[in-house]
């Protein structure tokens, strides 16, 4: 148990590390945003380039944050049952969520995003507009690390609910063997 626990704790830092290095692309977004404006209405010129790297960076945000999302427990949830629930039925819904549709559907995501990226890899596909980023493919990779990420933060949570569960049991047969 001891092992699982410490394998979710690395699972949190490292997910909680790249997360908070992806938040500092909020900054960049805005930034980029501000001279695109800037660039537009003042001087009259616009910059696909320019446009490009916000879209890049705000797909950039929320593909390496959403573990980090998950992890704090912001993610979107819909919370008319379990904010009232009780610890164990929040722990179940944790466990089984993970379980039968967080993993399941990045495994799923990764299977089917990874041909996909490395066709672009192959020919390292560029913008499809003549003065826009020649970074395509590494856009398109973010899509298999995204997976990856939830999935190993699924598993995470998987073990701390898991966890939660098996120690309620064991307390629970204490205070039975008790009385």
């Amino acid at each position: 148990m001891l092992r699982l626990t410490r394998l979710a704790d690395g699972i949190d830092r490292f997910n909680r590390t790249i997360g908070r290095a992806a938040a500092w692309l909020v900054l960049a977004v805005v930034l980029i945003e501000c001279a695109v404006i800037l660039i537009r209405h003042v001087f009259g010129v616009g910059s696909l380039w320019l446009q490009e790297s916000a879209i890049y960076g705000h797909a950039a945000l929320f593909m390496l944050a959403a573990a980090w999302t998950l992890h704090a427990d912001k993610h979107v949830r819909v919370d008319v049952f379990y904010s009232d629930a009780s610890p164990r039925t929040k722990a179940l819904v944790d466990l089984f969520g993970a379980l039968l549709l967080l993993l399941p559907f990045m495994a799923l995501i990764l299977y089917f995003s990874l041909p996909y990226v490395a066709r672009s890899v192959v020919i390292l596909e560029g913008s499809r507009e003549t003065s826009g980023l020649p970074l395509v493919y590494l856009l398109k990779m973010l899509i298999p690390a995204f997976a990856v990420l939830l999935g190993l933060q699924g598993v995470a949570q998987a073990i701390r609910a898991g966890t939660m569960l098996a120690e309620m049991r064991t307390e629970e047969k204490r205070i039975r063997r008790d009385r």
